[in-house]
């Protein structure tokens, strides 16, 4: 199966980048989702080895780290029906990239953060991913 990518979002008061980056092997249980849509991605669509955005939700909106699933879907320990995943940090973006931003640019347009910012496990592209991890990239830019 070939590697998916994905957004997964957080509010930063309750477990922000830093946590993750704290957390022993910097892994962590990605759990407590209780939208049905977000759980069904985490039951059946996201697999080991895909890849994750890790988006702050609340008021920094921004894709701030780069992180890898490490197990997939199980069920959430003493929470049936709902699901958990498991995460690894991968990098924090030199530069995070906001939510404005992403709607600003013409050619993430489509992307599910933009058309339905409140799901909290969503699907991105190959070339999305590309995309953001790119601005993420630039220590300046233009209008920041």
């Amino acid at each position: 199966m070939a590697k998916r990518y994905w957004l997964l979002k957080s509010d930063p008061e309750t477990f922000g980048w830093e946590d993750l980056e704290r957390s022993p092997g910097r892994r962590t249980i990605w759990d407590g989702i209780r939208n049905p849509a977000a759980r069904n991605h985490l039951r059946d669509d996201v697999q080991k080895g895909d890849e994750a955005l890790f988006y702050h939700s609340g008021a920094d909106k921004a894709v701030v780290g780069l992180a890898t699933v490490t197990r997939a879907g199980f069920p959430e320990p003493g929470q049936e029906p709902w699901v958990a995943i498991e995460i690894e940090a991968g990098r924090k973006l030199p530069t995070p990239v906001t939510l404005a931003e992403i709607k600003a640019d013409k050619s993430l347009a489509g992307m599910v953060l933009v058309k339905n910012s409140r799901l909290s496990v969503q699907p991105v592209t190959a070339e999305e991913w590309s995309i953001v991890t790119r601005l993420g990239a630039s220590k300046s830019r233009a209008g920041r």
